[in-house]
């Protein structure tokens, strides 16, 4: 493929590079102001002394030294120390403060002092990682969730992405299928685009992850997910950036949400620490499909045949001395559905190695990670190394390096929409009918494939590998300024093969073997640069200037060749084949970026922060190339007034809000705006091109306005910490594939159109409800909603029973809306929405939608002397799910006996007075072809998501072995599901590479229920 206009990455616009002159200027200012300062030394008295943190030894800058009852003040320098020199004579009461420190009083006589500041024991102190820096809780001025890495150790899954279920308020997560390495849902405050990505960024030590699935090779609506790459047993913490002013930095990849992952690092002095991770588990189904026998079948199909005017003599399950297939009675039940379901092992180790002298820091972890699905023979392996490196080479240079290697191997099978899939061919194919012919051949009696052949036969695997890496130099300039380059690479390559044999259904004669071969590649480069400057005066005024520019370079690149007809099976390489066809394509994509933030604070109680960022993107025209995404946040700490404290009643009270604008244009082809021609449409024996897409150089980016306002509290010195959040989300300018008049030659072009809306209510808890030496009790609890609307949309979008149509959510259902069944006859009443009388896709209406009213998570965690208990549930309540499995197998008519058919046709209509909604057997009329809104369920579930149990041997057996800590646990996932969804599971989503679509089942296999047995070692 050749584009006419290759796009280049624009340079930065006037007002950016003023703003980089304004900065300098304003450095230098501040720096002179801090020479010019002079100290007048008093006689009599000289303090010196040192202040560092009391759990690290870290020195502190910047604290805040008083003499009681004086004026007298003075600062630590660089190194932690003071040389304090009044007319104060001695003894007397020094006060020393520290932002995130308790306040510490002490009395001097004169001697040399060293002060150790404790950390302040509060929810509200922990220092959080934010866009290009961190930041003390307290100062926030944006809506941040966090997770500790221990909030999700106990949780036996491939992918990060899962273990965010239920974690945080507003990120709303589901698990597409059963199959481990598979693609997940995961939305930050509702979807914003149709065509345009509404996936997070997930932003790891500084690598920016791209979530690009290579997987080119179609299994039927699930894809693999890249962020199953990541070794979770490697995380330190997870931040999820929510509003604006927390994600706009980030400009085209926040409007989303940041999903912001530090890993496990070493520490300065400290002896190296050796732990060592391992557990087993066991998976297996929560629920299998309730199909009737073989004798059910016989029945109703025979029942089928009469209702439509069959006559009773020519009825298909007759004797067999008769030409039938014999009475029903005497048909066989075979469960196929039992044959692909195994009893799934899954294995786990982690190896790591962290420690640090004065200088130099080191972390090094090996995982090996091995989960079988629970329907055969999927299966998912992932072998991983990380090193994490820092060295301080002295007082102003500093430079470190963090790499990981990951392999991983996929083995796959169709599933979920295509006949040739696993699961399609164990439950639709009628029970009575046989797995092998005589011959003892596959038997294939329907329009699906044989399970055991799928099981035995596919060759369907996927090898991946991934290098992310990061390598920055830091530099301090003068005291508190610092400039910081870094280069990152994220290197993701997929190799996957495929063959049909001549035993299967798509590879049987007379095409005799078809395979495909396809290999992936994406690359990003990133190069960063980032100058900050923080300022703290007299422990009150606290200021902090950041600018930042971004240069990437994004490369995707496919080879694919499939060959068909093979001489015998035992030659499986495409070269074997007698026909080969290929193809391959490749393309770029640029960003230049430029971003700044700037931010004040008094005194702890008022807060203020603003940024802004413009990219520059080669996915648009030269018009329009350019995007700005300012973002502003304010804070008020109440509880920091007077008034407040008089109370007696907050140990926080924080009001804050915050206005933003964010892009996107991720999901969208690398030239989207350009004209492009395509080769290989050749005419006989001469090469030709052909115009592939028409150009629109009027494309620009889709954007994110969202305001936000908060409230914190906190109870009982901070024993009990809420937080409430509004936002108000609306997108314009999506980015759409719109379809043109065919008379142009093309049938669709890229271009802005529409507009969706999420509103919604975040609530958190978190509560240290027992603290005693032997006992403790913590508890958090969330609560979500949000409601998406579509705004503005010219046409209407039809997709899998769902609609996208100007004034409805995302993922509404439409179909017809059954009223009953008619006692009388047993046809079905639909609604006639016009009133004509007649039943047309004029009387189709939107009945649901699959966004639920409310979703979160709960969790208490439980400690007595050496033992631990955890316990937390997930839940989602009012979201709908269209069961398409029941109307394929329970729609009304048997589908001449195509499909097998579940239980609750037996509670159907037979004869007139039949009060029930199942209609009467047939395979004609509204009944069959008509699809009603039966099929849409309650979806609404809490699931008890884990449960873990552990013990730690008591230190004082281990120190004469030179153990410091083994914590023993056994573990349950997906233990106990409340539900009354008539699926397997209501956590689910057969469309899982379909982003328009959510809560569609078809033929998935349910979240498997695991046990899991495992240790933690530490020496």
């Amino acid at each position: 493929m050749k584009n006419i206009d290759r796009a280049q990455p624009a340079l930065p616009g006037p007002g950016l590079w003023s703003g980089l002159v304004f900065y300098l200027l304003l450095t230098l200012f501040f720096s002179l102001n801090t020479l010019a300062q002079e100290t007048k030394p008093l006689i009599n008295s000289t303090l010196k002394g040192t202040i560092s943190d009391a759990s690290t030894g870290e020195k502190l800058i910047g604290a805040s030294i008083l003499i009681q009852g004086t004026t007298h003040t003075a600062s630590s320098d660089r190194d932690g120390g003071f040389n304090f020199v009044t007319g104060q004579k001695f003894p007397y009461t020094l006060i020393v403060k520290y932002i995130g420190y308790k306040t510490k009083t002490l009395v001097v006589d004169g001697s040399p002092v060293d002060v150790k500041l404790d950390p302040e024991a509060s929810q509200l102190q922990d220092l959080i990682v934010v866009g290009y820096g961190a930041q003390d809780r307290k100062t926030l001025t944006s809506s941040v969730a966090t997770i500790s890495g221990k909030q999700i150790e106990d949780i036996p899954v491939a992918g990060v992405d899962q273990m965010l279920q239920g974690q945080a308020s507003g990120v709303l997560v589901s698990s597409n299928t059963s199959v481990p390495g598979s693609g997940i849902f995961i939305r930050v405050r509702g979807s914003s685009s149709i065509n345009a990505s509404n996936d997070p960024l997930y932003v790891v030590d500084g690598v920016f992850l791209n979530n690009r699935t290579l997987q080119s090779i179609s299994t039927g609506g699930q894809q693999t997910s890249p962020i199953a790459d990541l070794n979770p047993g490697d995380i330190e913490s997870i931040e999820i950036l929510k509003d604006a002013n927390a994600t706009a930095i980030y400009g085209s990849r926040g409007a989303n949400g940041v999903v912001l992952i530090s890993t496990k690092r070493g520490k300065l002095n400290r002896k190296a620490k050796v732990d060592i991770g391992y557990y087993r588990g066991v998976s297996k189904a929560i629920k299998f499909w309730p199909t009737i026998t073989g004798q059910g079948e016989g029945i109703l199909q025979n029942e089928t045949f009469l209702n439509d005017g069959g006559a009773y003599d020519k009825r298909p399950f007759r004797p067999k001395s008769e030409g039938g297939l014999g009475l029903p009675e005497e048909q066989p039940t075979i469960d196929r559905v039992g044959l692909i379901f195994q009893n799934a092992p899954t294995e786990n180790v982690d190896l790591t190695v962290a420690g640090g002298d004065a200088k130099t820091t080191y972390y090094f972890g090996g995982n090996y990670y091995n989960q079988d699905a629970i329907v055969k023979p999927d299966r998912f392996r992932r072998a991983s190394v990380r090193v994490n490196l820092g060295q301080q080479f002295n007082e102003k240079t500093k430079t470190g390096i963090s790499v990981n290697l990951v392999n991983t191997s996929r083995h796959m099978t169709p599933n979920n929409n295509v006949p040739n899939g696993t699961v399609n061919g164990a439950l639709y194919t009628p029970v009575y009918l046989s797995l092998f012919n005589e011959d003892g051949s596959y038997a294939r009696p329907s329009l699906f494939e044989n399970p055991v052949a799928a099981i035995k036969e596919t060759v369907f695997k996927d090898v991946g590998t991934r290098i992310t890496g990061n390598v920055f130099t830091e530099y301090k300039i003068l005291e508190g300024l610092k400039f910081r380059t870094s280069w990152s690479v994220d290197f993701n390559e997929s190799k996957a093969d495929n063959y049909f044999n001549s035993k299967l259904q798509l590879g049987q004669a007379p095409i005799n073997g078809i395979g495909t071969s396809a290999l992936n590649r994406n690359v990003t480069l990133i190069n960063e640069q980032l100058i900050s400057y923080d300022k703290v005066w007299d422990n009150v005024h606290q200021f902090n200037l950041t600018l930042g520019n971004t240069l990437q370079k994004e490369t995707f690149e496919t080879t694919s060749v499939t060959g068909i007809g093979y001489p015998t099976d035992e030659f499986t390489l495409v070269a074997s084949s007698a026909s080969q066809t290929g193809t391959s394509r490749q393309s770029q994509a640029g960003l230049v970026s430029f971003f700044g933030r700037a931010s004040y604070g008094y005194n702890l109680k008022y807060m203020i922060d603003a940024s802004i960022r413009a990219d520059a993107s080669s996915r648009f025209g030269k018009d329009n190339r350019w995007g700005y995404f300012p973002a502003a946040g304010l804070a008020w700490r109440a509880s920091e007034e007077d008034f407040i404290k008089e109370l007696n009643l907050f140990s926080e009270l924080k009001f804050n809000t915050s206005y933003g604008l964010t892009g996107n244009q991720n999901g969208i082809p690398d030239f989207a705006a350009l004209g492009l021609w395509n080769g290989g449409n050749n005419y006989l024996s001469t090469s030709g091109i052909v115009p592939f897409q028409l150009v629109n150089p009027n494309l620009k980016w889709e954007t994110t306005t969202q305001f936000n306002a908060g409230l914190n509290m906190g109870f009982l010195k901070d024993r009990l910490h809420l937080e409430f959040n509004y936002y108000n989300k609306n997108t314009t300018n999506l980015l759409l594939q719109q379809p043109i008049s065919q008379k142009l030659g093309f049938a669709s072009i890229f271009s802005n159109s529409g507009e969706i809306s999420n509103k919604g209510f975040e609530f958190s808890l978190n509560a240290q409800l027992v603290a005693r030496k032997l006992f403790s009790w913590n508890t958090r609890f969330n609560i979500s909603t949000n409601k998406n609307k579509i705004e503005k949309l010219n046409t209407p979008i039809l997709d899998n029973r769902t609609i996208m149509q100007q004034g409805s959510p995302l993922y509404s259902f439409y179909a017809h809306k059954q009223l009953g069944v008619n006692p009388a006859n047993g046809d079905v009443i639909f609604q006639d929405v016009n009133g004509d009388g007649l039943l047309s896709d004029a009387d189709l209406q939107i009945v649901g939608n699959a966004w639920p009213d409310f979703f979160g998570g709960f969790g208490n965690e439980f400690t007595y002397g050496d033992f631990d208990l955890n316990v937390f549930f997930n839940y989602s309540i009012g979201n709908k799910i269209w069961n398409n499995t029941r109307y394929r197998m329970g729609h009304g008519g048997s589908r001449n006996g195509v499909f097998a058919q579940l239980d609750e046709q037996l509670q159907r209509w037979q004869q007139a007075g039949d009060i029930t909604e199942v209609p009467r057997m047939t395979a004609k009329g509204n009944n069959a072809s008509i699809i009603s809104d039966r099929f849409l369920e309650d979806g609404s579930y809490a699931r008890l998501k884990t449960l873990s149990i552990g013990y730690k041997l008591p230190k004082v057996f281990l120190a004469k072995y030179h153990i410091s800590n083994v914590r023993l646990y056994v573990a349950a996932t997906n233990l106990i599901t409340i539900t009354r969804y008539k699926g397997v599971d209501p956590e689910v989503n057969t469309m899982g590479d379909n982003q328009n679509v959510m809560g569609y089942d078809q033929a998935i296999a349910s979240q498997p229920r695991t046990f899991q047995a495992g240790f933690n070692l530490s020496f």
